[in-house]
């Protein structure tokens, strides 16, 4: 009796689950198609990650290719250019995170204390704008005020009668300009994540600030601030997620002989190896290169994740 009342249960339940998946049919459909891009392009490319671990071969296949364990890595580690490569990416991270990570906080929270809604919507849309353009447009644009002969920088150093410095091909000016750029680029755009947050303070907090005679600069610094102490640590983590990940596109369009001894960073190598111009392609090495990137930005992720859960709530996982 027991049994069968239990079977009753189990079956009841599932046709509860069943009825439960078919009234939200329409909300599985919309999201399948993101589930096969997931799936596609992002989980079945995973398995192609074999080929660091091989000599790959294109018309012998994965299936063919000769197995050579841990030899991509090891060339790569001990490669004479591998210290440089490893430099010029932690620098351009570094300064990419120092002074590129705390914009769009400093923006969000001067922004928020302006009280006309005209000037803050037109503000906004300002600072967004620069993340519609791409970075062609934007060398291009660099090219155009930096050139040496009829750059409008050049120009005013002549007029202030000092030498025209040709920044594109100075090794010096390459880490500057980059993370100018990149920060010109995204700060609009992550300022919306702090802007949506501040949106959701309490705003009887600062009633209860304004009643105590607390300025404006002090309700920014005791309220709004450390109300977005939590999205702060999650967006730090997240961003150091991708800490020795660079923008390609403008290292590449920046890119030049030159500047080789600052601007070349790991991706740029695995570019050159992967998709060499001569002879055939290097792609195991090219592989295993992106690979071992790949494993140090996860473990700066679990690292900062597992400081972030001992020093503050915010933790990703």
């Amino acid at each position: 009796m027991e049994i069968k009342q239990s079977q009753t249960v189990v079956y009841t339940a599932r046709q509860r689950q069943l009825r439960q998946l078919w009234n939200t049919k329409l909300l599985y459909l919309l999201l399948l198609p993101g589930l096969l891009h997931l799936l596609i392009f992002k989980l079945a490319p995973l398995f192609g990650l074999v080929i660091a671990f091989q000599d790959y071969n294109t018309f012998q296949g994965i299936m063919g290719s000769s197995w050579v364990g841990f030899e991509n890595f090891k060339l790569f580690v001990q490669d004479r250019y591998f210290l440089v490569l490893l430099k010029n990416t932690l620098l351009l991270a570094i300064y990419n995170l120092v002074f590129g990570f705390p914009v769009p906080i400093i923006f969000a929270l001067f922004l928020n204390e302006v009280r006309s809604v005209l000037v803050k919507r037109f503000t906004q849309s300002l600072s967004f704008f620069p993340y519609f353009i791409s970075s062609a447009v934007t060398i291009s644009i660099v090219y155009t005020f930096l050139s040496p002969q009829t750059g409008l920088v050049n120009r005013l150093l002549d007029w202030i009668g000092l030498e025209s410095v040709f920044f594109m091909a100075e090794p010096g000016w390459f880490r500057s300009l980059y993370v100018s750029l990149n920060v010109w680029h995204s700060f609009g755009y992550g300022s919306i994540i702090y802007l949506a947050a501040i949106a959701g303070i309490d705003p009887h907090q600062y009633e209860a600030a304004e009643i105590d005679g607390a300025s404006r600069w002090k309700k920014m610094l005791y309220i709004t601030l450390p109300s977005l102490s939590n999205i702060i640590v999650t967006m730090f983590i997240l961003n150091i997620g991708s800490f020795l990940s660079v923008d390609l596109d403008k290292v590449l369009l920046m890119y030049n002989p030159s500047v080789y001894e600052t601007a070349d960073v790991i991706q740029s190598f695995v570019y050159r190896q992967a998709f060499a111009s001569q002879g055939f392609p290097n792609y195991s090495f090219g592989a295993a290169v992106g690979l071992f990137q790949s494993i140090v930005a996860m473990l700066l992720v679990v690292s900062a994740n597992r400081i972030s859960k001992k020093y503050s709530e915010s933790r990703l996982f």
